[in-house]
C-alpha cells in the first residue's frame, strides 16, 4: 500500500479537526456528559470510521479495507476493556463529573502521540527484522493467558496502583491537594503546584500507553501498514472518551470480555508465528528457509474477531441477568 506523505498529513489534520470540534463543543462549557449526548457522538466516531473504511476499499480495494476494520475493531475492543482501569482511577481520585470528559480528552491525545511513536518504530523494526513477529506472537498469545485470568473485581476492591510515572510527578512537582475546576496548575501562596486534575491526566495517558503494549502487536498481526495501523489506533482512541460516558455502569455486565478478547489475542498470536514460519529466515529454523505452513487470511480473521465479540457479549449479557451478583458497582477510592 503506497501512502504519499501529503495523504499522511491531511489524515492527520483531518483526525486534529474532528478532535477540535469535539473539544470546542463539549467543554467549552464544562458539564456532565448524558447517555444521549455521549451515544450520538459514539455514533459519530464509528460512523467517521467506517466512513473511513469505505473510502480504504474504494482507492485502495477490499484488502486493505478489510486490515484496516479488523485493526479498528480489535482496537475498539481492546480499548473497551481498558474502561475498566479509567473508571477505577476516575473513582480512585474523585474526578467531578463535570471534568470527566477533559481527562480523558487530554489523556488519551497524550497517549495518541506516544502510540504514534510506538508505531513508526514497530513499523521500523519489523521492515528490517522480520523474525520479530515470532516474539510479537509469543507475547500476545501470553498476554492472553493472562488477560483470561484477569478479574475486574478483584482490581476494582484493589483500586488504582500509581505507575512510576505518576511516582516521578509527585516527587518533581508540588501536588494540590484539592481540585481548582479544570486547572492542571496552580498558584498557591506565590508557589506554583501541580492539581490533582494534571496527575489524572498523567495516570489516563500512561496507562493507555501500557495496553498499547499488546494492542499495537496485535494490530500489526492484522495488518502491517503502518498507514492503517495509525488510523485504525485513532480512530478508536478518539471514540473510547464517549464509550466510557455510554456504558457507564455496563462495563460490569461484560463479565466474559476478558475471556474474548484472550481468546482473540491469542489467535492474533497464533496468525503471527505462522504468517513468520510461512516467511521463515532465521538461519536454525529449517535452514533458513520458508516452511511450508498455512496462513490465515484477513476475511478469517475479521469473521473470528466479530463472532468471538458477539458470543462474548451475548453470553455476559445472558450471565449477569441470571445472575445479578456479576453486576457489582465500583466504589470510590479515597485518595487523591
Amino acid at each position: 500500500m503506497s501512502v504519499p506523505v501529503w495523504l499522511w498529513f491531511a489524515t492527520i489534520a483531518g483526525l486534529l479537526v474532528l478532535l477540535a470540534i469535539d473539544l470546542f463543543i463539549v467543554d467549552r462549557k464544562p458539564h456532565e456528559v448524558t447517555i444521549g449526548e455521549a451515544a450520538r457522538w459514539v455514533t459519530f466516531y464509528v460512523a467517521m470510521a467506517v466512513l473511513f473504511g469505505l473510502g480504504i476499499w474504494y482507492w485502495s480495494g477490499g484488502t486493505y479495507a478489510g486490515e484496516f476494520f479488523a485493526g479498528y475493531i480489535t482496537e475498539y475492543s481492546l480499548s473497551v476493556d481498558n474502561l475498566f482501569i479509567f473508571l477505577i482511577i476516575m473513582t480512585t481520585f474523585k474526578v467531578p463529573a463535570i471534568h470527566q470528559h477533559k481527562v480523558l480528552l487530554i489523556g488519551i491525545l497524550m497517549a495518541l502521540v506516544m502510540r504514534g511513536i510506538f508505531i513508526a518504530v514497530g513499523a521500523a523494526v519489523i521492515a528490517q527484522f522480520s523474525w520479530v513477529f515470532y516474539l510479537f506472537g509469543a507475547f500476545l498469545i501470553y498476554t492472553g493467558y493472562k488477560l483470561a485470568r484477569t478479574n475486574h473485581n478483584e482490581e476494582e476492591e484493589e483500586g488504582y496502583k500509581e505507575n512510576a510515572a505518576l511516582r516521578f510527578v509527585r516527587r518533581v512537582f508540588p501536588v494540590a491537594d484539592r481540585y481548582h475546576d479544570a486547572k492542571s496548575f496552580v498558584k498557591i501562596d506565590g508557589k506554583r503546584f501541580v492539581t490533582p486534575m494534571f496527575i489524572v491526566m498523567v495516570a489516563i495517558g500512561t496507562t493507555d500507553l501500557l495496553f498499547a503494549l499488546d494492542s499495537i502487536p496485535a494490530i500489526f498481526g492484522l495488518t502491517k501498514e503502518p498507514f492503517l495501523v495509525f488510523t485504525a489506533n485513532a480512530f478508536a482512541l478518539m471514540g473510547l472518551r464517549q464509550l466510557y460516558f455510554l456504558l457507564g455502569g455496563l462495563l460490569s455486565k461484560l463479565v466474559y470480555l476478558s475471556i474474548g478478547l484472550s481468546v482473540i489475542l491469542g489467535f492474533i498470536g497464533v496468525k503471527l508465528i505462522l504468517e513468520a514460519l510461512h516467511t521463515n529466515s532465521l538461519s536454525f529454523l529449517n535452514g533458513g528457509e520458508p516452511l511450508n505452513v498455512p496462513t490465515i487470511g484477513i476475511e478469517l480473521s475479521l469473521s473470528v474477531i466479530v463472532g468471538v465479540l458477539a458470543i462474548t457479549t451475548v453470553a455476559s449479557l445472558v450471565k449477569t441477568r441470571r445472575d445479578p451478583v456479576a453486576d457489582k458497582p465500583v466504589e470510590a477510592g479515597d485518595h487523591l
